[in-house]
């Protein structure tokens, strides 16, 4: 069994995605605000200047799951907004991976999970800041994964749609919210945080051994299908 680091484990699809691998029999170091009483902890903000704990021995895997939805149209948007969300979702990632990477390579190789959004491939208004920096998170992916791979050590990025996680609490707030949003999709719901855990589990686990470089949708169809 392994040990995985996950930046944000007490909530929403971190906390799910931990939950999965410890109930596999692995070992989850949670790096956030607030603690996750399943996992090792240890205090971070993703948006402070403040060093990441340092975590002595190999790790198999690193996930980096806060997020953020700045919904606004694009006059709205400050260059404040555009310069917070890449902070938080980019470089907050590139921090953290840059931390723990030779705890990885200690592993002798393993999986990194980043998180994109279905907005990159799917066009969406008032979702320019948010989509601009998940597409370079799906850039970030695919360059480590090239430059990785000779050592074993897997990148991929998930790219949800809609999922209910107390970050989308202001999209679905009310039955008559997540009954409309889940419309919008051709499996006719929004997500659930064990939905993309499922994967991100999955994308950690020895049973992934070549798949690398992806950016997969777990999206209830919303970036590929339009319904009949």
């Amino acid at each position: 069994m392994g040990t995985f680091i996950i930046v944000g484990a007490s909530h929403g699809i971190g906390e799910a995605t931990a939950a999965k691998l410890i109930s596999e029999g692995h070992q989850v170091v949670n790096i956030a605000r607030t603690a996750n009483p399943s996992c090792e902890n240890h205090t971070w903000d993703a948006n402070s200047n403040e060093a990441l704990p340092t975590i002595e021995g190999p790790i198999a895997g690193i996930v980096y799951s806060p997020g953020s939805i700045v919904l606004k149209p694009f006059h709205r948007l400050s260059q404040e907004d555009f310069k917070a969300d890449f902070q938080l979702n980019v470089l907050g990632a590139v921090k953290v991976i840059q931390a723990y990477l030779p705890n990885l390579k200690q592993n002798g190789g393993g999986s990194i999970v980043l998180y994109s959004t279905v907005a990159v491939q799917t066009g969406m208004g008032f979702h320019a800041s948010i989509a601009s920096s998940k597409g370079a998170i799906e850039g970030l992916t695919r360059s480590l994964a090239a430059e990785l791979a000779s050592q074993q050590i897997r990148v991929n990025a998930i790219a949800p749609s809609l999922t209910n996680t107390p970050l989308a609490a202001g999209l679905l707030n009310s039955p008559e919210k997540i009954e409309a949003g889940g419309k919008r999709h051709p499996l006719g719901r929004v997500g659930e945080s064990s939905d993309v855990a499922n994967l991100s589990a999955f994308l950690l686990s020895p049973e992934n051994t070549w798949i690398t470089g992806q950016v997969i949708g777990v999206d209830g169809g919303m970036s590929s299908l339009k319904p009949a």
